[in-house]
């Protein structure tokens, strides 16, 4: 089975809406919404309060509260749903790099595991070097003797 994306045809249908909805809340936090935002609302008040024939929506400004309260109403899930999808590629990106790590810790494990074979390899092959040297060191040795033997029994005979 394939892993599949973040809220990828989730419950806010699809990846598409999803990648909408985050950056429609990024925007919410940007300066550029702020001062636009605050510049409207300005000329909003301003027009409501100085200028009597356009009051469309005189002090306490209720249809100014109602675009608020219905600007909030959508910016909230979708700010909500921006950070849910970040936290998803966020646990995403830590579990692969935990995976990352588990593949790079055993593999320094087999290569530990091969350093020791070798070692026990060199190990055996230097006792073996060892003993090798110690039998040509005796048969070495016993060749000399026989040797000054012979060389004796020739030097004793021939002499008489």
């Amino acid at each position: 089975m394939a892993a599949q994306e973040p809220h990828a045809g989730g419950a806010f249908g699809s990846d598409r809406f999803g990648q909408k909805a985050e950056a429609f809340a990024r925007f919410f936090g940007t300066p550029q919404f702020l001062i636009g935002q605050t510049l409207i609302v300005g000329v909003w008040v301003a027009l409501n309060a100085a200028v009597v024939a356009l009051r469309w929506d005189p002090y306490p400004f209720i249809l100014l509260n109602l675009l608020f309260s219905t600007q909030a109403a959508y910016a909230a899930p979708l700010i909500l749903l921006a950070q849910t999808r970040q936290a998803d590629r966020d646990k995403a990106h830590a579990e692969s790099i935990e995976q990352h790590r588990e593949l790079a810790s055993q593999h320094q494990e087999r290569q530990e595991e091969m350093l020791i074979k070798v070692a026990h390899k060199l190990e055996a092959l230097l006792s073996e070097n060892t003993d090798l040297t110690r039998q040509d060191k005796e048969l070495t040795e016993s060749v000399e003797k026989l040797t000054r033997e012979v060389h004796a029994r020739v030097l004793g005979s021939g002499g008489s």
